[in-house]
């Protein structure tokens, strides 16, 4: 496994890792909670929109359908953020 620390950083990202061996990212708590928390809503969304098919009720399904698609628009700009990001905090 190679070591990016003596590598010159000449303006492209790289990634950098822990006393650990863990991958560091620039990241934004809030990033990372959006991301974290949008893909577990994304799994009850998930369920809820199939269990509304099951069970007939389009007016549940129709919701789960729209609040999975804002979940999933939040996570890309999060996603979006985080590359963006020339410096910061690694989390």
């Amino acid at each position: 496994m190679s070591d990016n620390r003596d590598m010159p950083d000449n303006g492209k990202w790289h990634e950098e890792r822990d006393t650990r061996g863990h991958a560091m990212v620039p990241a934004t708590p809030r990033d990372v909670a959006h991301i974290r928390i949008g893909s577990f809503l994304l799994v009850f969304m998930f369920a809820f929109a199939v269990l509304g098919i099951i069970v007939g009720a389009p007016v549940m399904t129709g919701i789960a359908l729209v609040v999975a698609l804002i979940t999933v628009v939040d996570i890309t700009l999060a996603v979006r953020r985080q590359k963006l990001r020339q410096d910061g905090e690694a989390g």
